[in-house]
């Protein structure tokens, strides 16, 4: 995807592009290319495809629910900052937490911060099932990209979610996805809705799940972080 592609396609999506966060973008994958050379951030290099498959795949969450009528958002195993930095650029006013338990990315997305100039964003070094228990119902949206199974990234993180809001998973094709029913029940949620679409030029699956938290969670899982392993799309 070509930038003059990309701010078709993002316009596409009712999201306004400025100079301002082009410049944020280039200055990004300028980061992203350079620490990758010293630590596995990511298998996809080629500034078409990042702005393909990183840059533009974040933004697709506005299909599914308005940022601009949310206060804040916790990215949960952010990784390289996928999707939460993107969607800072895109919404400055919005609060953005990222949580990730490798201590180098945190260090990388630390750098982007800073580089970028980008306010009301925190990068934490922790694990999600920490992370969860200390900071109950503090989120409006929630949120994780290719990171695991929905039925135990809601065991991981619902108790972020403030009751009347909202848990939204990224996910590439669902057909394989189990069964998360009992896991919805259990934690007093429900499917609001999912969105299916492919990404533009090259065709792939994505799928976008919105759960509402109905009620507070009074049970929690034992879940471990190490359960789970951030995949591609």
């Amino acid at each position: 995807m070509n930038k003059d592609r990309f701010i078709e396609e993002v316009e596409n999506l009712g999201i306004k592009i400025t100079d301002k966060k082009l410049d944020q973008l280039e200055r990004y994958y300028e980061l992203l290319i350079e620490y990758n050379k010293v630590m596995n951030l990511t298998g996809i290099t080629e500034q078409e495809e990042v702005y393909l498959k990183h840059f533009y795949d974040s933004l697709t969450i506005s299909k599914i629910i308005d940022l601009n009528k949310q206060d804040n958002l916790c990215d949960l195993g952010s990784g390289a900052g996928f999707p939460g930095i993107v969607i800072k650029i895109f919404y400055p006013e919005l609060n953005i937490v990222l949580v990730d338990s490798l201590n180098k990315r945190i260090n990388f997305l630390n750098t982007v911060i800073k580089e970028l100039e980008l306010k009301n964003i925190e990068a934490i070094h922790t694990r999600i099932e920490d992370y969860s228990k200390e900071n109950k119902e503090k989120f409006d949206v929630v949120t994780a990209r290719a990171v695991a199974p929905l039925n135990i990234l809601l065991e991981l993180g619902i108790n972020l979610v403030k009751v009347g809001k909202y848990f939204i998973a990224m996910k590439g094709n669902i057909e394989n996805e189990p069964n998360y029913s009992n896991a919805l029940k259990k934690l007093n949620c429900n499917l609001g809705n999912i969105i299916k679409f492919k990404l533009p030029i090259e065709e792939s699956n994505r799928s976008l799940i919105k759960i509402i938290k109905e009620k507070t969670t009074s049970k929690l899982f034992p879940r471990k972080y190490n359960e789970i392993k951030k995949k591609p799309l």
